[in-house]
């Protein structure tokens, strides 16, 4: 038997004095709000009373400090997959207005089905498809947990949800710790829950891709 539910868990709110878009780039903490935050997230996940038997995350450093207060309260250390990383993108270490200022860069929103300026929709959606099938048949009973990032998140829903990967990163309905559950039924994920449990007012959250 597979596990019962798997919840997608953004990363708590980044120390970014800079508010550069960050991406992949390493050294970027959670700040103490952030810290608040995932820890909101890891109770709402025990408050749900059901068993989590499996935790993974993203290798970057804020996913790996959100993966912390689960560890806490389910004694669980977590699993580090590479396939639920954010994706890469060539705005990465820059001030979006600023770079989108520069003719320059125009090159790179050419094709913003794809998108041109960073790793393909259709790739990111593979392998978190891959990455939340693997999971839930690792383990014989109980949720899975994975911290990951806000676009590999969105597109996982858009997929599920069977709407166009392209989409308004403005628009995008995947606050800082919150909370999107799926189920496995049959070959098919169905989402059944989001949840935002975290206190995001005042958050800074601009370096998401």
């Amino acid at each position: 038997m597979p596990a019962d539910r798997l919840h997608l868990v953004r990363h708590g709110e980044v120390h970014n004095p800079g508010r550069v878009l960050y991406g992949r780039l390493p050294n970027f903490r959670l700040s103490a709000a952030g810290r608040q935050m995932a820890r909101q997230a890891a109770e709402y996940v025990q408050g749900l009373e059901r068993p989590v038997s499996a935790l993974v995350c993203s290798p970057l450093q804020r996913t790996r400090e959100s993966a912390e207060p689960f560890t806490e309260i389910f004694g669980m250390d977590p699993l580090v997959d590479e396939r639920v990383i954010e994706p890469t993108n060539v705005f990465e270490g820059t001030r979006m207005k600023r770079a989108l200022l520069n003719p320059l860069n125009w090159r790179h929103l050419l094709r913003p089905a794809v998108p041109s300026w960073g790793e393909p929709y259709a790739q990111v959606i593979a392998r978190m498809d891959a990455a939340m099938t693997d999971a839930v048949d690792r383990v014989d009973a109980g949720d899975v947990v994975i911290v990951s990032h806000q676009l590999p998140i969105w597109v996982t829903h858009l997929a599920i949800a069977g709407q166009p990967a392209q989409h308004d990163p403005r628009r995008r309905r995947c606050a800082l710790s919150s909370v999107t559950s799926f189920e496995r039924r049959g070959e098919r994920w169905v989402e059944v829950a989001y949840a935002e449990p975290a206190s995001t007012a005042g958050s800074v959250d601009v370096g998401a891709v």
